[in-house]
């Protein structure tokens, strides 16, 4: 914008912006830290004609940027189901924050039915905005784009590290997991990398001419598009979660050598029922005998010392719907081959009447049929749910499903496949295979590859 290039105007108007910004920064953030990257921007934007000189600064931030969007967008997309359970997580944080203001909570709660496409577009934008840059096509509407989506996901991470909202950004998916304050570090480097490749723009030359290059953006954007539905549509082809096929439930249930639980310091908050003062205490000193003068208030656990070396499965659980019984450690004792039916959601109430999804219609015929081979080959089929009783009875009636269900944590299943239902093979505590239900296989076909071969 001309606006910027008078450098007395540009002053003013990014001092006095770094300067609003340090004057709220929240007690979360350090004054320092925060001074120190306002300060290095302010540098940047007001001596551009200076850095610009040195095309090697563009370049080295170019190649930066450009990969690690690249990477960023390649690791989401090969599990967009699970940055779009990452989305629906940060809309429900920020409908809950918004709930005396019903239209914009609304709003949010909407943008949960729209997170797998979101998921996807933003995997899709990463990439793409990576490879142009590196390219160097497109080279202003490039920069543009990446500053907005920087400026976002800085807001996001800042937000949920501040107000410990959500534990795991989701940035690097399952293969690397930062805390919030580790990638809101991570997107204030970005920040800056990005102003300095505005301040050398001019630096940045297209690779290849306009033919070329608008070819090269249209199969970039073609293949950043493919792959992430792949990833959605037969599962993740490289498969970060502890419930991988391969992997050692029982393993990843223990602990590593190195283990160290976290230490944690409960702080209890009373309030005083004649003053109405609130005052703080610990586990050791609470009143909780003197109901007559004091009456809980709220509770804060702070993290004195993180855990290390945990184990990677803390919440597996498998259990009885009618009895409520603990059957972990009874199905994965199972010394034979058997089968896992992981449904997070099994269907949802319309006009007081059950009605199953249609990604069941379509395929609980094949699943019927294949718990039917299973029981006759005398292998053990069981559904996973977190739904209630009454819900699995109802769904059992509606679709006529005769092997048993069992209980499970919503989230947990969500991790065991990014599919809802999908299908796992097990034998013991070994997971052997899995399959989603766009793709289920006949039972014969795992018989023959599985079985026999002794896998």
């Amino acid at each position: 914008m001309k606006i910027f290039e008078n450098k007395i105007v540009r002053f003013i108007i990014s001092a006095g912006i770094a300067a609003l910004l340090y004057a709220i920064c929240p007690p979360c953030l350090s004054k320092l830290i925060l001074g120190a990257v306002l300060l290095t921007l302010l540098v940047f934007i007001n001596a551009s004609s200076f850095f610009s000189r040195f095309s090697w600064l563009t370049h080295g931030s170019r190649i930066l940027v450009g990969c690690l969007f690249i990477f960023s967008g390649f690791i989401k997309s090969n599990d967009p189901t699970g940055f779009s359970y990452k989305l629906e997580e940060y809309f429900d944080v920020f409908a809950d924050d918004t709930a005396n203001w019903s239209f914009i909570a609304g709003f949010f709660h909407g943008l949960k039915s729209l997170s797998l496409f979101l998921a996807i577009f933003v995997c899709v934008t990463e990439v793409a905005l990576g490879f142009m840059l590196l390219v160097g096509a497109k080279v202003r509407l490039t920069l543009w784009l990446l500053l907005l989506q920087i400026v976002f996901f800085t807001f996001l991470t800042f937000y949920s590290a501040c107000f410990n909202k959500v534990t795991h950004c989701g940035c690097f998916g399952d293969a690397i997991q930062l805390t919030p304050w580790q990638s809101f570090g991570k997107d204030l480097a970005l920040m800056i990398l990005i102003t300095v490749l505005w301040v050398g723009e001019q630096n940045i030359k297209p690779l290849f001419g306009s033919f070329v290059g608008n070819l090269a953006i249209v199969l970039i954007i073609a293949g950043s598009i493919a792959f992430p539905l792949y990833a959605w549509y037969y599962l993740p082809p490289i498969d970060f979660r502890p419930y991988a096929p391969g992997k050692n439930l029982c393993e990843e249930m223990k602990p590593g050598p190195k283990y160290k639980p976290a230490k944690v310091e409960t702080i209890l908050t009373y309030r005083n029922l004649q003053t109405n003062e609130k005052k703080e205490f610990t586990q050791q000193n609470y009143p909780w005998q003197d109901t007559l003068h004091w009456k809980y208030d709220t509770i804060v656990n702070n993290i004195l010392e993180k855990s290390f070396d945990e184990p990677k499965i803390t919440d597996f659980k498998i259990t009885d719907p009618e009895t409520q019984d603990d059957l972990t450690d009874s199905i994965l004792r199972i010394n034979d081959y058997y089968f896992l039916l992981v449904v997070n959601e099994l269907g949802e109430k319309k006009k007081d009447r059950f009605e199953p999804r249609s990604s069941y219609l379509k395929v609980q015929g094949r699943i019927n049929d294949f718990a039917a081979l299973c029981e006759k080959d005398k292998k053990h089929f069981y559904g996973l749910t977190s739904a209630s009783k009454s819900e699995i009875s109802d769904f059992r009636h509606e679709v006529q499903a005769m092997y048993p269900y069992l209980n499970s944590d919503q989230t947990v299943l969500k991790t065991m496949i990014r599919s809802n239902p999908g299908l796992m093979l097990m034998k013991g505590c070994v997971v052997i295979a899995n399959w989603p239900f766009h793709s289920l296989p006949s039972y014969n076909d795992v018989k023959e590859k599985y079985f026999k071969q002794g896998k």
